[in-house]
């Protein structure tokens, strides 16, 4: 593959640069959705040309000891994925909102001009994310197969054409319509992830200025943007505070 032999530290590199810069630009005010689409194109293009950030697959070959799979000593693996975890929990989930490649490319085919399902109650996505987290782990520990090679995301980024390249292309066909379904139900390192994300010093909350218009939760695709929600699904995708019709009544701040 071109580029194979460039470090996967790299991408790892820049995710970590990239979401502090990310947060100082939401929390300055100074956040524009064209920056947002420059780094999924960025994330994505660095999922294919050297496999990194794609931190489901790397936290699954953590977790299975496969250092070759991982791409670097399985110590800097653990370090890394703790720095995202730990910046995860003091800034909310902009890794996995623009910069992990997976989540990148499923970001991207949301935008298809086509009709979108959500859920009308977020307890059968949560269900499904633990059952298939369970899985992961019987698989890794006990079994010691890789869940993620079912869902071919290490084939598709290499462009491989395999059933499990195959099976994530359906995936991304489904992402069309449902927001983020590898994300959201299948990722290991996400289901990690999610729960910091919703005890994070820094999240978006409504100000006094919300006029209760509910126009962020009708566009917010996964069900994240009532007052009570915790934001631990929360990308920061920003369709929220783009349609918002009052100013500084939806803030990206410490709590």
């Amino acid at each position: 593959m071109v580029f194979s032999a460039v470090p996967k530290s790299i991408g790892f590199f820049y995710a970590i640069v990239m979401i502090g810069i990310i947060a100082y630009l939401w929390y300055s005010g100074r956040w524009r959705q064209k920056i947002g689409w420059l780094l999924l194109l960025v994330s994505s293009a660095l999922g294919f040309l050297i496999f990194s950030p794609v931190a489901p697959y790397q936290f699954q070959a953590l977790v299975l000891r496969d250092a070759e799979g991982l791409g670097a000593p399985l110590i800097a693996g653990v370090a890394g994925l703790s720095v995202i975890f730990l910046l995860t929990f003091v800034f909310g989930r902009f890794f996995c909102g623009y910069l992990c490649a997976a989540g990148g490319v499923q970001e991207i085919v949301y935008h298809a001009p086509v009709p979108k399902f959500r859920p009308l109650v977020k307890t059968p996505v949560g269900i499904v994310r633990v059952m298939m987290f369970l899985v992961f782990l019987i698989l890794a520990f006990i079994l010691s197969m890789s869940l993620l090679a079912w869902f071919g995301i290490r084939d598709f980024f290499y462009l491989s054409l395999t059933a499990g390249s195959a099976v994530f292309i359906v995936i991304l066909l489904i992402s069309s319509v449902f927001y983020r379904p590898f994300c959201r139900l299948i990722c290991p390192y996400g289901c990690v992830l999610s729960p910091a994300a919703g005890r994070s010093l820094f999240r978006l909350r409504r100000t006094e200025a919300c006029i209760n218009c509910k126009k962020c939760e009708n566009v917010c695709p996964t069900d994240e943007a009532k007052r009570e929600d915790k934001k631990g699904e929360c990308y920061l995708c920003g369709r929220c505070t783009d349609v918002c019709p009052e100013e500084g009544a939806l803030v990206y701040t410490k709590l």
